[in-house]
C-alpha cells in the first residue's frame, strides 16, 4: 500500500505547483486569510463556515507551520491519498475482494476532471463518503454506526458529499433487504424520487440544463481534460469496461449466483447515469446566492467510481492490468504535458505581475486552452501570492467561502456580480478600481501573457487574444 500511495502521489509533485483550477484561489485566499489574522489588511474577515470550508481549513492549519507552496503539495496529497484509498476501500466493498487490477483505473479517476477544476471541498467528502459507504456495506453491528460519525466531517467537506452517502447507504441497505427478484422495485422507485426532484427543481429554482448529450456522462468523461487528444484514453477505458464485463459474463452465465454479485453495484451505477441526466447542471437556490455549477460534472466522479465497483466484480485477469496500465500511461503522459504548460503559463504571470509596484490591484483574464475543459484563469490568483491583488478574486463576493470582504475594500470586488464579466473580459474600469492592472493573454495559441494598464471607462480585456474554443 505505501508503494502504491507513493506512485500515486507523483502527479502531485512532477511540477513547481500543482495545477488544478480553484486549487490557486484556494491557495489565494489562504493567504489572504493570513493577512486577516495578523491584521495586516483592513475591510476583510474570516467568517464561520459549516460546509464547504474542509480543505481550506486543512490549508490554514497547515499554512501555521509550512510556508504556502509546502502546505498545497502536502494538502492536496492528502486530499488524493483519501479520494485514491476511500475509492478503493468503496470498491473492495462492492467486489468483497482487493481489487489490486483497477489500481490503475482508479489512479486516472483520482486525477480527473473534479481534481483538475480543483473542487477540492467536493473531492474530499467523496472520498470520505466512500469510506463510510465502504463501512456500512460491509460492516457488521457497530461499525455500521461508524458513518454517522463521520456524516459531520462529510458534511463541513461539502453537501453534496453528504448527500451521496446517505442516498447509498439507504439504497445499499434497501436492496440487500429485500429479495433480488424485487431489487428492480427498489430501483425504479429511486428513479421515481430522482424524477420527482427534478420536477421540484425545475418548477421551484432556476435551472441550467446539460448541453451535452446523456451519453456524454459515462464517469470516462472524468478523463476528458485538456484537449481532445484526451478521449484517446476515455474512449480506450469504455471499450476495455465493455470487452472485459463481456467476456466475464459470457464465461460465467452458468454461475447461479452471478446477478447476486452483480447487482448492487450495477443498480447503483444506472441510479448515478440516472442522476446525470435528471438532476440540473447548475441551480440558484436563492437569488441572493451564486448559483451552483458544473453539478454533472461534479456528479460524474460518482459514476466513475460506482463503475469501478461494477469492474471490481469481475475475476482478476492479467490482461486486466495490461491494459488499464497501458491507458493510465497515455493519460498521466498527457497530463504530465499539459499540466506543464499551466505551470510555465503560471511561472510568466508571476514575472509580469513582479514588473509592477508591489500591493498593487490586478484583474486577469486568462481563458482556457484551445480544446480544454479545465479552467486556468486563477493560476494569476496564485501567482500575487506575497506581491499583489487579486481584484477580481471571486470567492469572498460568492459568500461561499471564509474570506469575505467589506465594500469599499481596496483588495477585492465585494460583490460577486461583476466578478464573471472581470473573469471573461467585459469588465468596465471605474474610476475606484485605479490604479489597476490587466493581465492578459496576447497570442492566439494563448501562452504568451501580457500585462498593462487600465483606464477609467474601458473593458478590462480590450487587448486580450484568446484561443478559440
Amino acid at each position: 500500500m505505501f508503494a502504491i500511495s507513493v506512485l500515486v502521489l507523483v502527479p502531485c509533485f512532477w511540477h513547481r505547483r500543482i495545477a488544478a483550477g480553484d486549487l490557486a484561489s484556494h491557495m489565494y485566499n489562504a493567504w489572504l486569510a493570513q493577512l486577516i489574522e495578523h491584521g495586516q489588511v483592513t475591510g476583510l474577515w474570516i467568517d464561520s463556515r459549516w460546509n464547504n470550508v474542509l480543505f481550506d481549513l486543512l490549508v490554514s492549519g497547515l499554512g501555521k507551520f509550512f510556508s504556502l507552496p509546502v502546505t498545497e503539495k502536502i494538502a492536496v496529497s492528502l486530499c488524493v491519498l483519501v479520494f485514491f484509498w476511500g475509492t478503493f476501500a468503496l470498491v473492495s466493498a462492492a467486489s468483497k475482494r482487493t481489487p489490486w487490477f483497477l489500481v490503475p483505473a482508479v489512479a486516472m479517476i483520482a486525477y480527473g476532471y473534479t481534481f483538475h477544476m480543483g473542487f477540492f471541498n467536493y473531492y474530499l467528502s467523496l472520498g470520505l463518503s466512500f469510506f463510510g459507504i465502504a463501512i456500512f456495506w460491509r460492516g457488521k453491528k457497530w461499525e455500521r454506526l461508524i458513518p454517522v460519525a463521520l456524516a459531520p466531517v462529510v458534511l463541513l467537506a461539502h453537501p453534496l458529499g453528504l448527500a451521496w452517502m446517505a442516498g447509498a447507504i439507504a439504497y445499499i441497505a434497501a436492496a440487500k433487504a429485500t429479495p433480488i427478484r424485487y431489487q428492480p422495485l427498489i430501483l425504479l422507485s429511486a428513479a421515481a424520487l430522482l424524477t420527482l426532484l427534478h420536477y421540484y427543481f425545475w418548477h421551484n429554482y432556476v435551472v441550467q440544463e446539460q448541453a451535452e448529450p446523456f451519453y456524454f456522462f459515462t464517469g470516462a468523461d472524468q478523463l476528458l481534460l485538456y484537449g481532445s487528444r484526451y478521449s484517446i484514453p476515455s474512449v480506450a477505458l469504455i471499450f476495455f469496461s465493455v470487452l472485459a464485463l463481456a467476456i466475464e459474463l459470457f464465461a460465467r452465465l452458468a454461475e447461479p449466483d452471478l446477478w447476486q454479485k452483480y447487482s448492487i453495484p450495477v443498480q447503483l451505477y444506472a441510479l448515478a447515469l440516472l442522476s446525470v441526466v435528471l438532476l440540473p447542471e447548475g441551480i440558484r437556490l436563492r437569488p441572493d446566492t451564486v448559483a451552483l455549477a458544473l453539478l454533472t460534472e461534479r456528479l460524474t466522479l460518482v459514476s466513475a467510481a460506482v463503475l469501478c465497483c461494477v469492474l471490481g466484480v469481475m475475476r482478476p485477469r492479467k490482461w486486466h492490468l495490461v491494459c488499464l496500465a497501458a491507458i493510465a500511461a497515455v493519460f498521466f503522459v498527457f497530463l504530465y504535458q499539459d499540466t506543464g504548460t499551466v505551470n510555465g503559463l503560471e511561472q510568466q504571470a508571476e514575472r509580469l505581475e513582479r514588473t509592477l509596484p508591489p500591493n498593487q490591484r490586478v484583474l486577469a483574464t486568462i481563458k482556457p486552452l484551445p480544446g480544454s475543459r479545465i479552467l486556468i484563469q486563477h493560476i494569476v490568483d496564485r501567482a500575487c501570492i506575497g506581491y499583489c491583488f487579486s481584484y477580481g478574486n471571486y470567492e469572498p463576493g460568492s459568500g461561499d467561502f471564509r474570506v469575505r470582504a467589506l465594500p469599499g475594500n481596496p483588495y477585492v470586488m465585494s460583490s460577486f456580480d461583476h466578478v464573471p464579466d472581470m473573469e471573461e473580459g467585459s469588465y468596465e474600469v471605474q474610476p475606484e478600481d485605479l490604479p489597476a492592472y490587466q493581465l492578459y493573454q496576447c497570442s492566439s495559441n494563448g501562452l504568451e501573457l501580457c500585462i498593462r494598464t487600465l483606464n477609467a471607462g474601458e473593458e478590462n480585456d480590450r487587448l486580450g487574444i484568446h484561443p478559440d474554443n
